[in-house]
């Protein structure tokens, strides 16, 4: 049991009971949607179902290096050659073996054997587990493994949909972990504020952010999203060595996966110093805040999200060259289902379901001329309640830009 320290301080929380309820989550989509096995190899969606983690960013770009088998009865954790003792002490693991790594890098010129090979062993498990041509879900896995699978009698679907329906619905305990990992990026961003003045270059003030989440045991960045001055238009310039200067915006984007693994999404934009914001400064920010928090009042169980979309605020033709490409979207481990859109790209891009209770949803604001000087990122993260909204995100907004 001592191998359970590998998470952080559990500040009350049930950990045993949040990998219960999850385990329990991904089981009942599968049995909704008639599938009989999951071979998961994406390690956020194998921490979810279990709550081992292992070489999370690694596991990501070399798949299949470690995999989850698992049933209505059995779960079974391949894992990365030497980290089988990782696993000790999971209840919602039976059973632990040494993964069979089906890549390239390992099998270079011989890959279609090794595919060939862990697919029978594969299948041979499945039918033994479930009987005869099964329906499996597969993720992350390379084509030949997944032909190959489908060849040996297995009829291959995608994991995706039981995964992310099941990962939507939050429970009491996992808002718990959703909060310890708020309060420990929160704190990040803090001392990140606290750092700014002109003359850093936006990845030395980026680190900031990450030394104080590493050292509150959280995991990783998934993005590189902090700009300052022209840089913060359009959006989604990565953080670069690009040097602040004075009385410049600079708009963050958290993207955090932190504490117990969980998605900590918000983001602000800050003003440099030591001037005072400029009139265009402060209206980019207050039309930005204006936008988030219309959408945040229209969100409500039961609403669909055709619905969302409708109500959803009008965003200014000036500004609507360079909206953020979703209004909202779902927040778990990561981001995740459901995407809410714009009125306006919903026909093309939209789908419709429903916003419940236990949902986790980050709204998003980005606000910015195109070709312009400057533009300001604003989101937060709100958990959908039996009867509204509940603010998850702490964070202030500046009081000098709203002014």
């Amino acid at each position: 049991m001592a191998q359970l320290d590998r998470e952080p301080a559990d500040e009350g929380i049930d950990l045993e009971a949040v990998r219960g309820y999850r385990l329990a989550r991904v089981r009942s989509q599968m049995a909704e949607l008639g599938v009989d096995a999951l071979v998961l190899s994406d390690p956020v969606n194998i921490r979810y179902a279990t709550g081992a983690r292992n070489m999370q960013v690694f596991s990501m770009r070399n798949a299949p290096s470690r995999y989850l088998l698992l049933t209505q009865e059995r779960s079974i954790l391949h894992e990365f050659t030497g980290c089988l003792h990782l696993a000790e002490g999971l209840e919602t693991i039976d059973e632990v073996r040494q993964a069979e790594t089906a890549s390239f890098v390992a099998a270079g010129p011989h890959i279609a054997a090794f595919e060939r090979a862990w697919a029978q062993d594969m299948a041979k498990e499945i039918t033994r587990l479930v009987g005869e041509r099964p329906t499996v879900g597969l993720e992350r896995l390379n084509a030949g493994a997944a032909i190959e699978l489908n060849a040996a009698g297995m009829r291959v679907v995608d994991a995706q949909y039981a995964v992310e329906m099941a990962r939507a619905v939050k429970s009491a305990e996992e808002l718990k972990c959703v909060k310890a990992s708020l309060r420990a990026t929160e704190r990040g961003v803090g001392a990140l504020r606290d750092a700014i003045r002109p003359g850093l270059s936006e990845a030395e003030l980026w680190s900031v952010l990450h030394q104080s989440v590493i050292a509150q045991n959280g995991d990783y960045m998934e993005t590189r999203l902090l700009n300052a001055g022209q840089r913060t238009n359009p959006w989604f310039q990565e953080t670069s060595e690009n040097v602040i200067g004075a009385n410049e915006l600079i708009a963050l984007d958290t993207d955090v996966v932190g504490c117990h693994g969980y998605y900590s999404d918000f983001s602000r934009t800050f003003h440099s110093g030591p001037g005072n914001p400029t009139p265009e400064q402060k209206t980019l920010y207050q039309v930005a805040y204006e936008q988030l928090h219309h959408n945040m009042s229209i969100l409500r169980p039961g609403m669909s999200f055709r619905d969302y979309a409708r109500e959803a605020w009008d965003i200014p033709e000036k500004y609507y060259a360079n909206r953020y490409y979703l209004s909202a979207h779902g927040c778990g481990m990561t981001g995740e289902y459901p995407y809410l859109y714009h009125a306006g790209d919903f026909p093309e891009s939209g789908y419709d379901g429903e916003i419940v209770p236990g949902m986790t949803i980050c709204v998003e604001s980005y606000i910015g001329l195109e070709g312009g000087d400057e533009g300001v990122k604003l989101e937060e993260q709100l958990l959908i309640t039996e009867t509204g909204t509940e603010v998850l995100s702490r964070f202030p907004f500046e009081e000098e830009l709203l002014g």
